[in-house]
């Protein structure tokens, strides 16, 4: 009788056999494949993570129920090869012709064109293998909260390589990928997430954020 072994934090697989082993652990516990190593998050503290992170999905899934053709994902499994397996805690990808695609067992496979982490401090393997392997695989967009440090970097993918937005005079800062996807950054940072929506709502609804729609829809 074959056992599968247990998954255990640090031990280095392929994705194969990660997926195998992840059928001994509970669904509720993060697990990752990050250049072969698997990381299991540890418990999620409310203020380094839970609330942070649903502040979050709250502007995204703003601008995801005002956009037709993009959708949300809450801590989705997401293939990208044979070594990198991550959980992403939010995710936005264009669901028609975009980078990514659903499949038919129900994980993501591909790079998604916007992916969100919510880290402890600079510290964090987000800003490090995480970041190389978004990088790598293309990963349009890759947002990082420092929530200790009090920090948000967005991360464009320009030539092969990650750049950083800064902020514009007003504190804002907007995608490239996701016309209207507009971010006050000091409001998150302050946790004023009505003034984060409303900042939000100005840019929805705009003649390029139409047009993206538009063109989602061909």
């Amino acid at each position: 009788m074959n056992t599968i072994p247990p998954l255990e934090n640090g031990d280095r697989l392929n994705r194969i056999e990660f997926e195998k082993r992840t059928q001994t652990i509970a669904e509720h516990i993060k697990t990752e494949l990050i250049n072969g190593v698997v990381y299991m998050a540890a418990a999620l503290k409310y203020e380094g993570h839970g609330l942070p992170h649903s502040y979050i999905m709250g502007w995204l899934a703003f601008y995801m129920a005002n956009t037709p053709g993009v959708e949300l994902a809450d801590n989705a499994t997401v293939r990208l090869d044979l070594d990198n397996q991550p959980q992403p805690d939010a995710l936005l990808r264009i669901k028609k012709g975009g980078q990514s695609k659903v499949s038919k067992d129900d994980y993501i496979e591909g790079a998604p064109e916007l992916i969100v982490e919510i880290a402890g401090s600079s510290a964090s393997y987000d800003l490090y293998d995480k970041l190389q392997v978004y990088r790598r695989h293309g990963v349009r967009e890759y947002i990082v909260w420092q929530v200790y440090e009090k920090k948000i970097d967005w991360f464009y993918w320009n030539e092969g390589k990650y750049l950083t937005f800064d902020p514009d005079s007003s504190g804002l800062i907007e995608s490239k990928v996701f016309p209207g996807l507009v971010l006050a950054v000091n409001s998150l940072l302050n946790y004023n997430l009505a003034d984060v929506l409303s900042v939000l709502q100005k840019y929805l609804n705009t003649g390029k954020h139409l047009e993206f729609i538009k063109n989602l829809a061909l």
